[in-house]
């Protein structure tokens, strides 16, 4: 039934955006980027189990939330299909490397896959069938904070790369060109043994821009077509760029309702002017901070429906965390790095799912013309276009239902707002505008389309889709007066 009761939602939503849409796009889409995409965030060990083969039984204990806890590359692929599922388009899955922490930032080698996680073999099983199923599969590089018992600690020879050890860990001289051209080397050896879509250099700490974008360019050799992005605001040539404040902002202003917004729409006012190419990572949390639901002050499910749409809906690359949709909590670290419960089900997935096929299906949403129209205190109006579309977004934030006034140069002439969550639809008024009455804490997309009246298309195929459902409810009630009578 749960399966049935999905295929009926997504058929629904598919056919809700397949009659919407007013005219064909006429137009070629672009060449994918990364603004294209959406991020899913895990970590291996976390996720989930597959197999106890690869556990060592000295260094794993799931009771434990300091250590090892068994989830490996076939639990990965194993769950592949909740995050396809849930529409994300790369698969990042933290540090691989042999490692003396759960969580992959005590590294011991740059050439050793770490055991715990699985083999070579698997690990290459995993990035093919992450290709199969059409996403993009991404792995952190650190370049530095890396165990004391790493193996090139133990080469004498070059003890003049390391600058300083503190709590197990130590630190590489990203100034030593020694250094620098081992790294590159080893992450060009990595890029090229195995086909990642994507690197994330982490742990950038005193790395200077020159040398980063060696970095790049040195991966980028290997295959153009690799993202390459960073946990660490740098200069550098990062396909996209990372704000530290970013998750802090989103915690700020989706805490509660009625928050300020001021600060984080600032960081999208290049978009709004034309002048941003290198697209932003947006995100509610990441694996080094708190979990969002941390700070939240009021009905948990409700704070990250908001914060998490938004992050989908503006423009820049969105990365969501893994249990996020789940609600997970918890402070940084262990705490906050909870194994998978894959028992768990909630509202929030169908709405990521239901927001990510809009996003999927639609390259205006992803990456059309950005417009803020209005921004106070919890409710923010924004317009993504484009040739071919026209969408306009309302998040309301706040305490009470809303009465918004888009005037009609954002809709144009004989249009029509079609909500494609809650399928409301609201025409432009006598005086030229359009007012929308949306419920508090409430997102919605509206599709600017051509003024329609009934739109009959729609109602016998959403008339189709439900009597489907009623029939095979009606086969099920036979079926079980067949079972009873023969009993």
């Amino acid at each position: 039934m749960l399966k049935l009761s999905k295929w009926i939602r997504t058929t629904a939503m598919a056919t809700l955006l397949f009659a919407s849409f007013s005219t064909p796009i006429a137009s070629a889409e672009k060449p994918r980027s990364i603004a294209d995409e959406s991020i899913y965030d895990l970590l291996v060990d976390r996720y989930f189990n597959a197999t106890n083969e690869n556990d060592d039984i000295s260094k794993t204990d799931p009771k434990n939330p300091e250590k090892f806890a068994g989830g490996d590359f076939q639990g990965i692929i194993d769950k592949l299909s909740d995050i396809k599922d849930l529409g994300f388009t790369i698969v990042s899955i933290g540090s691989v490397f042999a490692t003396e922490s759960y969580d992959g930032s005590m590294v011991t080698s740059y050439h050793q896959l770490e055991p715990n996680f699985g083999t070579e073999e698997e690990f290459k099983k995993l990035i093919q069938i992450v290709k199969q199923n059409g996403m993009s599969i991404m792995v952190d590089f650190p370049l530095t904070n890396v165990s004391e018992n790493h193996e090139w600690a133990k080469d004498p020879k070059k003890a003049s790369w390391i600058v300083g050890t503190a709590n197990g860990k130590l630190r590489w001289d990203l100034k030593n060109e020694e250094v620098q051209k081992a790294l590159i080397d080893a992450v060009v050896q990595f890029a090229s043994t195995y086909d990642v879509d994507g690197i994330r250099l982490t742990n950038l700490d005193i790395a200077d821009t020159e040398f980063l974008n060696e970095m790049i360019d040195a991966i980028k050799s290997v295959n153009e077509q690799i993202y390459v992005i960073s946990n660490t605001e740098s200069n550098a040539r990062f396909d996209a760029k990372f704000y530290d404040e970013v998750s802090r902002i989103f915690s700020h202003a989706f805490k509660n309702i009625d928050e300020d917004t001021s600060d984080l729409l600032k960081h999208f006012e290049p978009y709004a002017k034309g002048e941003e190419e290198i697209p932003t990572q947006i995100m509610i949390d990441n694996v080094n901070t708190d979990r969002f639901l941390y700070t939240a002050e009021i009905y948990p499910p409700t704070r990250l429906k908001m914060a998490l749409a938004t992050t989908l809906l503006l423009p820049g690359v969105p990365v969501m965390q893994y249990g996020s949709e789940i609600a997970m909590n918890g402070k940084a670290g262990p705490e906050a790095h909870q194994i998978y419960n894959f028992k768990t089900e909630t509202e929030l997935k169908k709405y990521i799912e239901d927001i990510q096929l809009l996003r999927n299906k639609s390259e205006t949403l992803r990456r059309g013309d950005f417009n803020l129209i209005q921004n106070k205190n919890g409710l923010i109006v924004f317009q993504r276009s484009s040739e071919d579309e026209n969408w306009i977004i309302v998040i309301n934030n706040t305490g009470m239902r809303e009465k918004i006034e888009i005037p009609k140069e954002f809709v144009g002439e004989n249009k029509e707002l079609r909500g494609m969550l809650n399928s409301e639809i609201f025409r432009e008024g006598e005086d030229g505008i359009f007012r929308i009455i949306q419920d508090r804490e409430v997102v919605e997309i509206y599709q600017v389309i051509d003024e329609q009246g009934i739109n009959i298309s729609y109602i016998l195929a959403m008339a189709f889709v439900y009597i489907i459902f009623i029939v095979f409810i009606i086969s099920l009630i036979k079926r079980g007066k067949r079972k009873r009578s023969q009993g």
